[in-house]
């Protein structure tokens, strides 16, 4: 780890919690970082003013070897197929993450028109055809559901994107983002989107994952960060999976409400096979921080990019070690950096921390 990551993983340690909670102690160090970290990848958001909601584009503008592992049972997804390890397509321009559940498979159509007006695609005879796989989320309980992110949404993310380290919290794809709705939405509380970044010798991996999960959000030290709370109106986080345990039955949920969806990449060179491999081992991140997790009512995805600009090539191990590093820290980044959401007519509150 650069000197870099260890300072803000140190500044990252201290948690200052808006709300009580029903286990003792305090998270560990949280990863720093940004998945922007990875040389040839970029970052922008589109946050709707009118409602909480919005798309996030990961540009890989020079093209990137692709991967994806679904495990939640109710994704909504777009161009999965094309990065089966068996097909023909081996590099990816972008991914769109956003909310607006099925209506917002719509942003990856304006992603697809930025790049295709910077020339960037796969060549397919006089015309260049831009690969931009997507994922979304159901955020359409926060406010008027009839706005979701279209195609427009998906190219001001695209305009807006650069290579700085990317906002997190609720923002972009994370702007309608709840978790901890296993006993219904009103006792859960703000999800967001979160990133976080590690390097190890010449390869760096980062993650950005918008986390939206029906389950709770969940530290190092097994505390709830956020998540079900006792009631509509209550402050303390009841630990959801202990709840079920007790006999407190889940709420029979409507399919598709929830999902968590992100981003694993690496300036390693990988194949199609191994970035598959890496996608499938960053659920494993996923597991570690949110709990239930890859439920009937999710639609968990994550995707895996490799640019190959390290120009090492990949050691499976320790990249699958550095892969469910930073995905549990970016989700757990996601609801520390979440805010208050006005006018939303949910009761959700979110978590505070200073993270610096």
């Amino acid at each position: 780890m650069n000197r870099r990551d260890i300072a803000a993983s140190a500044a990252l340690g201290v948690l200052a919690a808006g709300v009580a909670t029903a286990q003792p102690g305090q998270p560990g160090p949280i990863l720093g970082g940004a998945i922007t970290d990875v040389p040839g990848v970029k970052v922008g958001h589109f946050t709707d003013p009118r409602r909480p909601t919005g798309c996030t584009a990961i540009l890989t503008e020079e093209g990137a070897v692709g991967g994806v592992d679904v495990r939640g049972a109710a994704p909504g997804t777009r161009e999965t197929d094309l990065l089966d390890p068996s097909n023909l397509v081996d590099r990816v321009h972008a991914v769109i993450l956003s909310g607006g559940s099925a209506f917002g498979l719509e942003a990856a159509t304006g992603a697809v028109r930025w790049l295709e007006e910077k020339g960037i695609g796969f060549p397919a005879g006089p015309a260049r055809v831009p690969i931009v796989p997507g994922a979304i989320l159901f955020d359409l309980g926060m406010g008027d559901h009839r706005i979701r992110p279209d195609a427009a949404a998906g190219y001001a993310a695209c305009a807006a994107a650069g290579d700085a380290a990317p906002e997190e919290g609720s923002v972009g794809a994370g702007a309608g983002a709840t978790v901890g709705k296993l006993f219904g939405l009103p006792r859960g509380m703000k999800g967001g989107i979160g990133t976080a970044s590690v390097r190890v010798g010449r390869v760096t991996v980062g993650a950005m994952v918008a986390v939206n999960a029906v389950g709770d959000v969940i530290g190092a030290d097994g505390s709830v960060l956020a998540g079900a709370r006792d009631a509509p109106d209550g402050r303390q986080r009841i630990g959801a999976a202990a709840a079920v345990l007790r006999g407190e039955l889940p709420m029979a949920l409507q399919a598709g409400m929830a999902t968590t969806i992100g981003v694993v990449a690496t300036d390693a060179q990988l194949t199609k096979a191994q970035a598959r491999r890496l996608a499938q081992v960053a659920h494993d991140g996923l597991a570690r921080a949110i709990t239930p997790v890859h439920t009937m009512w999710d639609g968990d995805t994550l995707f895996a990019l490799a640019t190959g600009r390290s120009g090492v090539t990949g050691n499976m191990m320790a990249l699958s070690v550095m892969a469910a590093e930073v995905t549990a820290a970016a989700v757990r980044r996601a609801v520390l950096r979440a805010r208050a959401v006005s006018g939303a007519g949910v009761p959700v509150l979110p978590v505070t921390a200073d993270l610096g």
